[in-house]
């Protein structure tokens, strides 16, 4: 079953990449592969119920389980040690990646206060781009009465494009409020 956002990234974007970037082949068009959302709490080393909280609320925000990511390094400033969970994350491919993506742009973002747009700079020179939302609450899966703790969380998309331009022409034309520069 397609959705809503695949099937107009098919019928309308593909066409529209195509004659800006003058690709001769559609398979030439850049399109999403994937989509990584992220939680990380330092509150995690104290108390570790927090975390297990927030991979429940992340979820319910993407329809999949979350997977509890553990610490890489011992950090002794940050009290850290190896192994210790300490966030959460979700890799979204297919139909739940373009359901992720239309509920994003058309319900969450526009929910966030004071929203002047996102920023164009944060793509990293290879056609993938970094965002952060400060509150989860934005989603409208998330009950507020329910929420313990406000979190924010860290979503990438990972494109096919080669460059910046061709991932934020990609972006745009599947609607994402970029700020103007």
């Amino acid at each position: 079953m397609k959705t809503r956002l695949q099937t107009a990234y098919q019928e309308k974007v593909c066409g529209v990449l195509q004659a800006e970037f003058g690709y001769r082949n559609v398979m030439q068009v850049p399109r999403l592969e994937k989509v990584v959302v992220n939680v990380s709490l330092k509150e995690a080393i104290t108390n570790a119920k927090v975390l297990d909280v927030a991979a429940s609320e992340l979820g319910s925000i993407t329809g999949q389980k979350a997977i509890i990511r553990r610490a890489r390094k011992s950090i002794a400033n940050f009290k850290l040690r190896e192994g210790m969970p300490i966030g959460a994350k979700v890799t979204l491919r297919g139909a739940r990646m373009w359901e992720f993506v239309d509920r994003l742009v058309s319900v969450a973002i526009p929910r966030v206060r004071d929203f002047r747009g996102l920023d164009p700079d944060g793509f990293d020179g290879r056609g993938n781009y970094s965002m952060g939302i400060t509150e989860q609450i934005v989603f409208p899966e998330v009950e507020y009465d329910k929420v313990q703790k406000i979190t924010g969380m860290n979503i990438t998309f990972v494109s096919t494009a080669r460059t910046d331009n061709e991932a934020r022409a990609l972006l745009k034309h599947l609607g994402m409020p970029f700020r103007e520069q």
